[in-house]
C-alpha cells in the first residue's frame, strides 16, 4: 500500500471528508471539511468520489511526499504550490512521481484549502467517516493535527490521467444570507434590525469550531441564557458579550445561548473563507428563497464535477 509522508505540516492540517451524520441526538458531531464543495471538487480532480478523505489545512499547506505514482490537486488560493521546485497550478490535478515533494505554501485572501490523493486517505473509519474530530480526538490520523513525520496510508488510485477545472469556483461576493430564527423572538425588532444593518469583521477568535465576530453588541431581551437545544452548522449564536459566534464543523450538538439566525448552507463555506479582519454584512432571506439557492447550488455543483469527469484528461 502506498503511503502519503507529511515533511512538513500545514497550519490545523487534518484529514478531512464530508463528516459524520446521523448521530448528532448521540453528542456528536459532524466535523467534516469546512469547505465541502472544494473538498469535493479536489477529489473529482484526481478521480476519486466526491466523499473521499483528503488533508484539510488553514493558511499555510506544507510539504509531502508519496511513496508511489499517484495525482495531487490542491484547492485553494496557493500562488506557491510547486512539486519536485516546479510551479503548479491550483484547482487541477498533477501526476506526482515517487519520491517528489508537494509544496503548498501560503493561500492569501483564503483560509481553507484542500489537498487530495488519488485513491484518498485511507486512515480507519470512525462512526462512519474519517474525519477528524479535535476536541473528541476521533477520526483522521489518532484523532488529531498531523506533524511532521507522520504517515498517512493511501487507497487504491484510479486513473492517472490529470484533470482541470475549467471554470473559477464559487466568485460571488457580497452579504452573506441567513434565516432568522430559531431565537429570533428573543430580540427586539431593534435588535434584529441592527444585526441586519450592521458590519461585522471576522475575528481573530476562529476555529474549526466557531468564528466570532467583532461588531455592534447584539443584546436579548430576556438575557442570553436559554435552556440548551440543538445546534445546526451555520447557527448564529449570540452570548453574553453580545459578539455573535456562528457555529462550524466542529461545533457542539446543542448550546445554551439564543440563535438569532442561522447561515443558509450556500454561504457557509464561503463565511469560513474570508479572512481574518475582513468586513461583511448579513441580509436576511426567507426559508423557502434559502431553500431554492441550495438547490441551485447543489445543481452548479454537480455540473462542475460533471463537467471534470468528463473533460479529456490533460497530457504531462
Amino acid at each position: 500500500m502506498a503511503d502519503l509522508r507529511i515533511v512538513s505540516p500545514g497550519l490545523m492540517m487534518t484529514v478531512q471528508d464530508l463528516g459524520r451524520s446521523g448521530l448528532l441526538s448521540n453528542g456528536v458531531s459532524g466535523s467534516g471539511a469546512m469547505d465541502p464543495e472544494a473538498l469535493q471538487i479536489a477529489n473529482a480532480l484526481v478521480g476519486n468520489a466526491p466523499g473521499a478523505a483528503a488533508l484539510e489545512f488553514a493558511h499555510m499547506g506544507g510539504s509531502f511526499t508519496a511513496t508511489a505514482e499517484c495525482l495531487v490537486a490542491v484547492c485553494a488560493a496557493a500562488p506557491g504550490l510547486s512539486i519536485a521546485g516546479t510551479p503548479a497550478a491550483p484547482w487541477q490535478s498533477h501526476l506526482l512521481r515517487a519520491g517528489e515533494t508537494v509544496t503548498v505554501g501560503a493561500t492569501p485572501g483564503t483560509v481553507w484549502g484542500y489537498v487530495a490523493i488519488s485513491g484518498g486517505i485511507a486512515t480507519p473509519a470512525v462512526l462512519g467517516s474519517r474525519a477528524t474530530h479535535l476536541r473528541s480526538g476521533i477520526g483522521g490520523l489518532d484523532g488529531r493535527s498531523l506533524q511532521a513525520g507522520d504517515v498517512l496510508p493511501l487507497g487504491t488510485p484510479g486513473d492517472l490521467r490529470p484533470r482541470r477545472l475549467r471554470n473559477p469556483w464559487r466568485v460571488r461576493s457580497g452579504a452573506i444570507d441567513v434565516v432568522m430564527g430559531p431565537q429570533a423572538d428573543a430580540f427586539t425588532p431593534e435588535m434584529q434590525r441592527r444585526f441586519l444593518s450592521a458590519t461585522f469583521t471576522v475575528s481573530a477568535k476562529r476555529d474549526r469550531m466557531a468564528m466570532i465576530l467583532d461588531g455592534p453588541a447584539i443584546e436579548a431581551a430576556a438575557g442570553h441564557d436559554i435552556v440548551s437545544d440543538g445546534t445546526l452548522r451555520g447557527s448564529v449564536q449570540v452570548p453574553g458579550s453580545g459578539h455573535p459566534m456562528v457555529l462550524m464543523a466542529d461545533r457542539q450538538t446543542t448550546g445554551g445561548y439564543p440563535k438569532i439566525a442561522t447561515v443558509v448552507s450556500t454561504d457557509l463555506a464561503r463565511l469560513a473563507q474570508l479572512a481574518t479582519g475582513q468586513r461583511f454584512r448579513f441580509r436576511a432571506l426567507s426559508q423557502e428563497r434559502a431553500e431554492d439557492k441550495a438547490i441551485a447550488a447543489r445543481r452548479a455543483l454537480a455540473d462542475a464535477l460533471a463537467e471534470i469527469a468528463r473533460e479529456e484528461p490533460m497530457t504531462t
